[in-house]
This record gives structure tokens, sequence and C-alpha cells, in this order.
């Protein structure tokens, strides 16, 4: 096996979740009285951590005003959190690879109450050995969350590869002496993902197994 660990984003990759965050981005920003950000721009920022977030989607907006903009952000998620599933076959996809022997884990821009949240809701909490959330440590593209599951699970940069749909997870990835695996079922567009030259640009995550199977 080149790998043992990996490490996977949840929103974008594992889970359908992109536009429904897009969205309440949006909708807290309008509740404000602020101008809404372009689709493409609130989800340029996912993954990120909420100062960063906010400061690109929202430049106008004011660090007086954040927490107002989290508390509206907040209840706009909750009412359509139930909505929300994984992309299909995720459920089988993570019980082939950790049936190969694959050690899996999870990096999240998501709280750890929100990724708990989900993990309950989704049922795909068993299959992950390790997960580190954006209010836990530095959040992406600081390499914190891949440093730490690392150390967490005994296994080195070069047994390590991380999948995510967004250039804020190649780059963490790349802090952290990881390779990389690109899916654009996500946030950013293939052509943000392939200037960051990942290991691989996969259409989505269900591509995964073939990919590490080419490795030989």
């Amino acid at each position: 096996m080149r790998y043992r660990l990996i490490v996977f984003d949840w929103d974008g990759t594992l889970v359908d979740s992109t536009a429904a965050i897009a969205e309440c981005i949006r909708a807290a920003a309008r509740d404000l009285g602020l101008a809404a950000p372009e689709p493409a721009r609130a989800a340029h920022v996912i993954g990120l951590g909420l100062e960063e977030s906010l400061r690109l989607a929202l430049p106008e907006l004011p660090p007086s005003r954040y927490d107002a903009f989290v508390a509206h952000y907040r209840r706009h998620f909750l009412a359509c959190e139930n909505r929300i599933r994984p992309f299909p076959g995720v459920p089988a996809l993570l019980e082939e690879l950790r049936a190969g022997g694959y050690r899996l884990a999870v990096a999240t821009g998501k709280s750890r109450r929100g990724l708990e949240r989900a993990l309950a809701a989704s049922g795909l909490a068993p299959y992950f050995a390790a997960t580190r959330c954006a209010d836990e440590v530095r959040p992406k593209p600081h390499p914190a969350m891949l440093l730490e599951l690392m150390r967490a699970l005994a296994e080195p940069p070069g047994a390590t590869v991380m999948v995510g749909d967004t250039g804020h997870d190649l780059q963490m990835a790349a802090a952290a002496g990881v390779d990389a695996i690109a899916v654009e079922s996500g946030a950013h567009p293939p052509e943000t993902l392939r200037a960051l030259s990942p290991r691989a640009c996969l259409r989505d995550v269900g591509e995964l197994p073939r990919w590490l199977a080419s490795l030989g």
C-alpha cells in the first residue's frame, strides 16, 4: 500500500453540502443588510476559519459584527442540516477502504459540535479512527489538523494522503508534506484544483478506490 492513512475533508468531499452552506452564507449576509456574495464566492471560503472566511466573502463586514453573522448563519444552517446527505455510495466506499486495511480520518472546517451532529446523522462515525475540526486547532490551510492526525495515529507524511474538494485542502496537505487528491464534487472548480498540482484530480470520491488500486 502506497498510503496507510487517508484523511478526508467533509463538506463537498464526503457530503453533498456545498450549495447549502453557500446559500446559508448568502442568507446570513442579507439578514445583516449586506449584499449577498455571489454563490461561487460564498462557496470559495468553505473550509476556512471564520475570520478568513468573512474577510474574503464579506470584506465590508466589520469584525465587531462577526458574532451576529455567525448567529444568523447557524440559524439558517440548522434549518436545512437534516436535508444534507453523504454523496451516493460514500458508506460503501468507506467500508471498502477500511476493509482494505486503510485507516481513515477527517480534517474539516466544521466546528466539533457541527461535525459530531453530522457524523451521528450520517452514520459514518464508526469508519474514522480520528477527526480534527477548525475550532480545535488552526484552520486550513494551516497544516495543524493533518499534523495532529498523523501524530495521533502514528503515521508519517509519506504514508498519508489528503482527499478534498478545495484549494484549502490541497494547500494544507502541501504545508504538512502530505500528498493530496482533489475531487471535483465540491466548492472549487477543477482548474483551481489542478493549478495546485494534486497527485490526482478525480470526478468524485467514488473514484478513489480505483485510483489507489492503480498505484500497484
